[in-house]
């Protein structure tokens, strides 16, 4: 049996702001947008197999936790690209800090942040 993820469900603070950078860093398309539960509103971004949906509640409350201290707390999302010098250059002109580079076995790696706070992990493998 093998399974794959279909999506994620994160909760930012303007979903339209966000998947705006999401789909200029990695090419990704809004897949669907509209209200969602509570009378938020989602905004869907990704490709035809995979995506991630991004929530915001009517009033949305910053967290002062860090996710790694928090049980069921989201640490990073990981994300694959062929060309990780490119990338790299689309994140910064997002606005976004690159930090933490690795070149290790399976393949270079750094990290951002974005501007809720969620740290994305991108990698290029060989």
């Amino acid at each position: 049996m093998k399974a794959t993820l279909e999506h994620a469900n994160l909760t930012v603070a303007d979903p339209k702001a966000t998947a705006a950078w999401l789909n200029t860093v990695f090419g990704w398309e809004t897949r669907w947008e509209g209200a969602a539960i509570a009378g938020g509103y989602t905004v869907h971004v990704g490709d035809a197999g995979t995506y991630l949906a991004l929530y915001a509640p009517p009033k949305p409350v910053p967290s002062a936790e860090t996710s790694y201290d928090v049980i069921g707390g989201l640490n990073h999302v990981g994300v694959v690209v062929d060309d990780i010098d490119a990338t790299e250059e689309r994140v910064r002109a997002a606005g976004f800090t690159p930090h933490n580079h690795a070149d290790y076995e399976p393949g270079r790696r750094f990290y951002f942040d974005d501007d809720n706070g969620i740290e994305f992990e991108v990698v290029s493998y060989p």
